[in-house]
């Protein structure tokens, strides 16, 4: 029995010695569906520097994230598609204010593959189908809701909107032709194979695509998660952000 605990305890200190380094040095994101592309060539450039820190990554839509990090989500890292959803979180006290800074900006576009006419806003009015993130949880959705509003056009076009989980996904109807066209976000258009940029929403219309970013309150005082927020604000990211078509002023 002696003999039987000895090697359980052995084993369990070979475990935790072999576990430990890697738990140490996770770091869990929760980012915007649209900086898919960007965050997986940033971290795996900084994981290949830094080989003993591993990330998790979640991607989707700006609220659900909001949503999982106020309900006790293990994320050190946040960064959203609007200053809405970061601004919730400031309120909760579950991202520090004071480190709240901005990754980058974009722009609406609608794209698609419809041989319609769909050069303006006022060309909506006679598709069929139009998706749109949701805009309870989508920012790209809210921002093209407002644009609708500002338009003059929101309940003319009601009628005609599909629902999309997240960009990305908006961004795949208009790709398979499902709908008409999607509004998304340049850098989004930028990736379709199919779908073509029809027009760009006049900012007039919305307010400006920002990307906040911050580290949550439980990673305030981590410094692996400190290192990698910087990285991101470095001329490394200022670089892959402009390839990818992302604004950086």
């Amino acid at each position: 029995m002696i003999r039987l605990l000895r090697r359980i305890a052995l084993l369990s200190f070979v475990l935790l010695t072999i576990t430990a380094p890697a738990m140490a040095g996770e770091l869990n994101l929760s980012v915007a569906a649209s900086l898919k592309e960007v965050i997986n060539e940033l971290s795996t450039s900084y994981h290949a520097k830094n080989p003993a820190t591993v990330f998790i990554k979640n991607f989707g839509p700006s609220g659900t994230l909001a949503g999982q990090i106020e309900n006790g989500a293990p994320v050190d890292l946040f960064i959203a598609a609007n200053n809405q959803w970061m601004d919730y979180l400031k309120e909760k006290n579950l991202v520090e204010g004071a480190n709240v800074k901005t990754f980058a900006y974009n722009s609406l576009v609608f794209a698609g593959t419809t041989t319609k006419k769909a050069a303006s806003m006022n060309n909506l009015l006679k598709l069929d189908k139009i998706a749109i993130g949701s805009p309870k949880s989508v920012p790209a959705g809210e921002y093209a809701m407002t644009a609708f509003t500002n338009a003059g056009i929101d309940k003319q076009l009601a009628g005609k909107l599909v629902m999309a989980k997240d960009v990305r996904e908006c961004l795949m109807y208009a790709e398979l032709g499902e709908v008409d066209g999607g509004f998304v976000y340049r850098t989004d258009a930028m990736l379709a194979q199919k779908a073509k940029l029809l027009f760009v929403v006049p900012q007039k219309l919305y307010p400006r695509v920002t990307y906040p970013m911050a580290l949550t309150v439980k990673a305030a005082q981590n410094e692996e998660a400190k290192a990698f927020y910087l990285f991101l604000q470095g001329a490394e990211a200022k670089s892959v952000l402009s390839k990818y078509g992302f604004i950086l002023k």
